[in-house]
């Protein structure tokens, strides 16, 4: 049992990881300007400023996906190697 202590150290590094990302996602999706300015005269650097986050959004985006991905899937790796690993002490307590 206690060489699933680093494995599960690991998951939770990974899930600290995947909550810090969405926590940086809604910092810098609160500087957002959401609004479709047709017939305003939008400043350039407004513009640049607001293509700026577009771009720094879907990179947080991208790696919070992955990483999402990748902690649910080692977790659930991980819970089924703890079952299993459980089953297999238990079924052989008898013999």
């Amino acid at each position: 049992m206690n060489y699933f202590v680093p494995l599960v150290i690991l998951w939770i590094l990974m899930a600290l990881t995947v909550l810090t990302l969405f926590i940086w996602r809604k910092t810098v999706a609160s500087k957002e300007d959401d609004n479709l300015h047709v017939l305003d005269g939008a400043s350039a650097a407004k513009t640049a400023e607001q293509e700026a986050i577009a771009h720094k959004l879907d990179f947080i985006d991208k790696w919070g996906k992955i990483l999402t991905i990748v902690a649910v899937v080692y977790g659930v790796i991980l819970g089924a190697l703890y079952v299993w690993q459980s089953w297999i002490q238990n079924t052989n307590v008898g013999v």
